[in-house]
């Protein structure tokens, strides 16, 4: 006979964690994470915002040479008031000689906003072959700003 104090054989407590929850909500993460991955790597078009940036310091001592791309994909060199058409292969040796008589000229790309982004990248190499430390990039300031 059972004695109200005694129901019945006792049970050990559990020592171990029960990690079927834990899975489930793992395989259901893996699942959205596959699903998710592959949208993540595609292009998206985006319109690049216009930015105010602060103007490069010390160029009154020193002219710069800037070197352009417009709409076209034409090549332009400037330095002081002459701009000279170039293409891609002679902007290296013009570069190189410019820089060889005065080193520490700046040099800036300015490209049209519709050029390929390649073309920019292009040019930039071209620059950092023949010897160019640095180069800046110029922009404009968005509307409203001076």
């Amino acid at each position: 006979m059972l004695g109200p104090y005694n129901r019945g054989p006792r049970r050990k407590p559990m020592g171990e964690i029960n990690v079927v929850p834990f899975i489930d909500v793992m395989l259901v993460l893996l699942v959205i994470f596959m699903i998710t991955a592959p949208m993540l790597t595609q292009g998206v078009q985006v319109d690049l915002p216009q930015v105010s940036s602060e103007p490069i310091e010390n160029l009154e001592d020193r002219e710069p040479i800037i070197v352009s791309v417009d709409k076209e994909g034409q090549y332009f060199i400037s330095l002081g008031e002459e701009d000279t058409s170039v293409s891609l292969e002679e902007i290296s040796d013009k570069i190189i000689i410019i820089l060889q008589r005065r080193p520490d000229t700046p040099v800036l790309v300015r490209g049209d906003r519709n050029v390929p982004y390649g073309q920019v990248v292009t040019l930039m190499s071209t620059l950092q072959i023949a010897g160019v430390p640095n180069v800046g990039l110029i922009s404009e300031p968005p509307p409203g700003e001076s």
